[in-house]
């Protein structure tokens, strides 16, 4: 298995200053070479790519020897990050997407740097008490707090800027798995925004909204940075109480979610999902203007309610960490779930008001959410079933 290990850093106010100091000249060379790539095609009608853009970064050091305090592989990075830019940009536009020409970036934005080849522009060193150390090349030692072990092998470290706060993330591979023994038991989960979970087995998980519960501070931080002068010092205290205002609903969120999702793997050997496609359901409603959307205000608020609960997020977890359990996650047709009477099986509109589920057939009465957790299951047990003869006819 791959997975990434995340600690906080503790650099010292030198190191965070040369730590910001490599950002800015980053950001440079990202929007230097997207502005290359940009006047190639426009005045020549060339491509240029990755390599090439490469070969030209040891000139670039000699026009701007600060690049040379920086570890070349970080800054051949911000480069690869346009060459995924653009390949992105042409993927969508094959796929008949809104297509989103890459963008400079500003300063304020670009927060990352990525050391590859451990133990040769990287290193973490662990230590007791949860202290550790982040190894750098040409920064030096960093003091991070190591919770857990690494396993695996490392292969990058993203050192990354939150606000005022950084922490760095480890990619390992070849981790090993972890299987837990197993239970016997098999659930099917429905996601939803009044109810963040109903689950086969007759449980609710009420949605907390961490997003609305702080909106009225969130607007109200917001209100201060619009009416703050531009580039003030002002202006950056309130935008960096926006920003930590969003990253304590993030994390909110996302705790929840890792202690609902470990708590599902633990517990069952087989959990059932939809297969719902997030981003499309979440697509802005607005339109064009020859074909202008409708009911735009409740569909934003039904995209906003459904990023909240994080569907998305729920659903990742719940796939590394099956991996890892030796568990199997389903994903099922999402198709008349909620409509289909567990009890008879009679699909219908009517049938579902709400959060009450009354079937026009045979008159079962349950829970919305509940009645379409067991459908999921149903489908996810019949599923597996038939997969399960694939494989033994093959």
């Amino acid at each position: 298995m791959n997975k990434t290990y995340q600690f906080r850093l503790y650099p010292t106010k030198k190191q965070q200053a040369m730590l910001g100091e490599w950002l800015g000249l980053c950001c440079e060379v990202y929007n230097a070479a997207l502005q290359e790539r940009r006047d190639a095609y426009r005045m020549a009608g060339v491509s240029l790519g990755f390599a090439h853009q490469c070969a030209e970064l040891p000139a670039c050091k000699q026009v701007r020897p600060e690049l040379a305090e920086i570890n070349s592989q970080v800054v051949q990075d911000a480069v690869k990050r346009v060459d995924l830019a653009f390949a992105a940009f042409f993927r969508r536009c094959e796929a008949g997407e809104q297509p989103g020409y890459p963008r400079f970036r500003s300063r304020l934005r670009y927060d990352s740097l990525t050391f590859k080849q451990y133990q040769n522009s990287f290193d973490v060193q662990g230590g007791k008490n949860q202290k550790g150390t982040l190894i750098l090349s040409k920064l030096g030692h960093i003091k991070l707090v190591m919770h857990r072990p690494l396993k695996g092998t490392p292969k990058t470290a993203t050192v990354r800027r939150e606000g005022r706060k950084w922490r760095v993330t480890v990619f390992c591979a070849g981790v090993a798995a972890r299987p837990l023994p197993p239970t016997g038991r098999q659930v099917g989960v429905d996601r939803g925004v009044s109810c963040l979970v109903a689950t086969s087995d007759g449980v609710l998980v009420e949605n907390p909204r961490h997003l609305a519960k702080s909106a009225q501070r969130l607007a109200r931080r917001q209100r201060a940075l619009a009416a703050k002068q531009r580039r003030s010092g002002r202006r950056q205290r309130a935008a960096e109480a926006v920003s930590r205002t969003h990253r304590k609903v993030a994390n909110q969120r996302r705790d929840l979610l890792h202690k609902l999702s470990r708590r599902l793997v633990d517990d069952y050997d087989l959990i059932a999902i939809e297969d719902l496609q997030v981003a499309g359901m979440t697509r802005s409603a607005k339109g064009t203007a020859a074909r202008p959307g409708i009911n735009v205000a409740a569909k934003s608020g039904l995209n906003r309610s459904i990023l909240d609960a994080g569907w998305g997020i729920l659903e990742r977890m719940l796939a590394y960490k099956a991996e890892d359990a030796g568990r199997q996650l389903v994903k099922v047709n999402p198709r008349h779930t909620s409509q289909r009477c567990a009890s008879y099986g009679h699909v219908a509109a009517d049938n579902r008001a709400g959060a009450d589920f009354d079937c026009t057939a045979c008159g079962h009465r349950d829970h919305a959410d509940l009645n379409a957790a067991i459908n999921i299951l149903r489908a996810g047990l019949a599923q597996r079933a038939k997969t399960g003869e694939v494989h033994d006819a093959t």
